[in-house]
This record gives C-alpha cells, structure tokens and sequence, in this order.
C-alpha cells in the first residue's frame, strides 16, 4: 500500500481528544479569505450568526448587562467586527482581538470609514496579558468549545485578570442537543478550487463522537493535486449547566445566570446552545 494510502487509513482511526491539527489555519492565507467572506455573509451561518440576530444579541447584552456609554468592552474573537461595530455605535470603548490578520485588517477599515473609535489587535487570546481593564467580555458563537483543557483554564484566568472586579463574561456553549440535530458527517468531494485551498483538491470529511466525555470532532482531509495532504480538525467540547457552572467556579467565576442563547431565550433540555453570564467577585468590604 502506497504512503498515501497508508496515511488515509490510519486517519480513519479515532484520535484521541484534542489531538491537533493544521496549526492557526484561519490565518492561512486563502483560508482566512473564505472565512471573512463566510463572516459577511447574510445568508449563512457557518462563522457568524446572521445581522438581525447579531442586533438582538448586542441590544440583549447591553440590557442583561446594565451597559452605559463609556463602558469598556472586550470581544474575544471578533472576526470582522460585527458585535464590536454594534457596540461602539452605542457608545461603548470597544477593544476586539482576533488571531487572524484578513479579519483585523477588514475591522479596523471598516471601523476607520465609520469613524467608530474601536482598538483592534492581532493577537491569541490564549495569551492575553489586559489586566483589570473591562467591565464586561464577550466570546460568541462557540469559540470557547473548540480549546482543549489545559486552554480553557488559561483562557478563564486571562479573561479574570482583564476584567474589573464584579465585570462580566458572557459567552455562549453548543449542548449535546446541538450535535444530535447536525449529526456526524462522513462524506467526500472533489474540487477545481475551494474553501480550504485555491487550486484542484479532494476532501474526506468524517466527524468522531466521544459521548462519554461530550466531545465531537469535524475532521477535514484535503489531498491536492500534488499530492500533499493537510489534516484540519475542529474540536468541540459540549456542555451542560452543570458542567459549565463546575468549570467556571473552578477558575473563580460566578455564574449570574444560564440562557437558550444570547437573546434572552430561556434555557430548556432542548437548548442546543447554553448563554453564560458570569463574572468576578466584587472587591470585598471591610
């Protein structure tokens, strides 16, 4: 069996979880075009949720929230501004960071047309240094399940030194509602050019569940032409209140409350997304 062969056998094997692959490839250059393009677009939701839910997300956080113009906002990931905008136009000091160029450079454009006055920075959140700066921090659309543990605790304790005491962190979380309804995928297609690469591909899509641990993989094989193969994987770790309420008191958060999504949808089995308010503990008197 040739090496190829060989190598597509072996992918067929359940990794184990949170095994990597393709390194930060939403900063890939024709990969990161597609994303931005998937950000804009209106009709789908495969990156960003569609603009008139984005508008109901944004006037529920500055309601739940108690958020006043001047307040200082954080969004972790976020792509081409779509909160961020939103935000600033109602008065808030917006900060996004994103760790994709495209989508930085198209946010801080867009932001200097529209003379909103939002600091964008290239950077890993996994290494955010802000310390007691925000009164509340935003991590939409899922971007919190795809980080292994060992991720996911340094990522809470960045977002508790950036925030102000008693400030907020409101993200949201896929259940195990949300993977039975899409299901796993096992399909192929052959490609003159696409999302993952410019030229002639083929890809092998096949998704792996972990039930016992709530964890689910989208893994993408693509074979070019020359035959060089690239493994993209997409790890998700699903939720429950009582996972999620366990892991945020782990890295000293309080949870405020639990929701169906960030609209303000109430929280039911059914729910395939959880929205979390948390935050930090006040200052304490005395």
């Amino acid at each position: 069996m040739n090496t190829l062969l060989t190598r597509l056998v072996d992918l067929q094997q359940k990794p184990a979880p949170f095994t990597p692959g393709e390194p930060l490839f939403w900063d890939d250059p024709h990969i990161s075009s597609q994303m931005l393009a998937a950000h804009l677009s209106p009709d789908i939701e495969a990156a960003s949720r569609r603009p008139a839910t984005i508008d109901r997300t944004v006037e529920w956080l500055i309601a739940t929230l108690h958020l006043t113009p001047g307040d200082a906002v954080l969004d972790l990931g976020c792509g081409p501004g779509l909160y961020t905008s939103r935000l600033a136009r109602a008065g808030m000091r917006v900060t996004g960071v994103d760790y994709s160029r495209r989508s930085i450079a198209y946010a801080t454009t867009f932001a200097q047309e529209n003379a909103l006055p939002i600091t964008y920075r290239y950077e890993n959140y996994l290494t955010l240094a802000d310390e007691n700066l925000y009164d509340a921090v935003l991590l939409i659309y899922g971007d919190f399940c795809p980080l292994n543990p060992e991720q996911r605790a340094t990522l809470l304790q960045n977002i508790h030194r950036a925030l102000k005491p008693g400030g907020h962190f409101v993200f949201d979380v896929s259940t195990r509602a949300h993977r039975k309804r899409y299901g796993n995928r096992n399909a192929w297609g052959a490609y003159p050019s696409g999302f993952w690469k410019p030229g002639p591909h083929l890809v092998l899509e096949e998704g792996f569940d972990y039930p016992e641990e709530s964890i689910w993989l989208d893994q993408y094989v693509v074979v070019e032409e020359s035959g060089a193969m690239t493994v993209y994987r997409n790890w998700f770790q699903d939720y429950t209140p009582e996972t999620m309420t366990a892991e945020l008191a782990a890295g000293d958060f309080i949870v405020e409350s639990l929701w169906g999504d960030l609209t303000g949808q109430p929280s039911t089995p059914e729910s395939e997304w959880i929205g979390v308010v948390a935050r930090t503990p006040p200052i304490p008197i005395g």
